[in-house]
């Protein structure tokens, strides 16, 4: 594989940094129902962490390992401790979290907190939020919010297909025929995700998710006819806007020198954001029929991830046939028998 053309290296990592509260409001406002409770839902604070807190002992007074940079969740279990408090208690308690530089507080399952406590948070410019949600199932949607804005990102230049329901990204040098291919089967029912630039981010251990930019989407340029627009062209059932990334399929021209793979026995796995992804490298060659190769490689995937692998079997076939000839001989024939059909 030759370095300059290999799109996998040196892949250049995208992280977010931090995550203004204003958009924190927006983007789940309508996913749990928020409200702001004292106007302060455009806030420039910053959250810095995908994890959330809920800061019961901070409230009971242990405030050693108090993680103040999450977002603040109150349950009934939080307001019920501080309704149990005296008034005076109660206001002292909550105020000991303001010594700190704690991005918001989400309020759930429809609590509210009385007066005296959001005049607090709002003296500190803190932004405190209202949710009907039950804790669990909020803390679910905002922890899946925040997950998907703070995941690693990279940014490969190929062509990405849902084969079969298998997302196969296609790399190679630049002209190598990446988007013929993708067209090709797309053509035959199968569905683009993104082509030339696709973005793909770490969703969860050992998952990795690809998609296009918002600006290209479903459009494609191929050479000597320049951009088309597949979604236009072939309707809605023919795109994705998302697919698991499962098989990397890097393309190359036919080198006789080189020793491709015969058997299939050995597992060729490449590293994207610390996820091993199956890798095949695919010479290439004028009259070389690339799009119903890759169709053989989305089953094939899909059989060996049901647990039949049929390099394996034939492996386990080739073994028995050399032990029966060690032991028998005379028995070696390339048939056993003819059925009584000579078509």
């Amino acid at each position: 594989m030759a370095a300059a053309h290999d799109p996998l290296k040196n892949l250049k990592i995208l992280e977010k940094k931090n995550l203004s509260v204003g958009l924190f409001f927006e983007k789940n406002r309508d996913r749990i129902q928020l409200t702001a409770a004292n106007g302060m839902e455009d806030s420039e604070r910053e959250i810095t962490e995908k994890n959330l807190h809920r800061p019961g002992l901070a409230l009971a007074g242990y405030v050693e390992l108090f993680t103040y940079h999450r977002v603040q969740i109150f349950g009934n279990t939080e307001l019920k401790y501080l309704n149990s408090l005296r008034a005076e208690d109660r206001i002292a308690s909550f105020a000991r979290l303001f010594e700190f530089d704690i991005p918001c507080i989400v309020v759930t399952n429809g609590n509210t907190l009385e007066d005296s406590l959001l005049e607090i948070a709002t003296r500190h410019e803190v932004p405190v939020f209202y949710s009907r949600f039950q804790t669990t199932k909020a803390y679910y949607y905002m922890s899946d919010f925040l997950d998907d804005q703070f995941a690693p990102q990279t940014v490969i230049h190929g062509a990405f297909v849902d084969v079969y329901g298998v997302g196969v990204l296609f790399i190679g040098r630049s002209g190598i025929g990446k988007s013929e291919i993708a067209l090709d089967l797309v053509e035959r029912g199968h569905r683009l995700v993104a082509d030339d630039v696709v973005v793909v981010t770490q969703k969860a251990e050992g998952l990795l998710m690809g998609s296009g930019t918002d600006l290209v989407k479903h459009f494609m340029e191929i050479r000597g006819l320049g951009l088309i627009d597949i979604r236009s062209m072939f309707g809605i059932r023919a795109i994705r806007f998302q697919k698991r990334l499962e098989i990397i399929v890097h393309l190359e021209e036919w080198d006789d020198a080189k020793d491709y793979e015969r058997t299939g026995l050995d597992s060729n796995e490449v590293t994207v954001l610390g996820v091993s992804i199956p890798h095949v490298r695919l010479p290439i060659f004028p009259g070389k029929n690339v799009t119903v190769i890759t169709e053989v490689i989305a089953l094939n995937y899909l059989l060996k991830h049901y647990g039949y692998d049929a390099a394996t079997e034939f492996s386990k076939r080739l073994q028995a046939r050399l032990e029966r000839r060690a032991t028998r001989p005379s028995d070696d024939r390339a048939i056993d028998w003819f059925e009584h059909d000579f078509e």
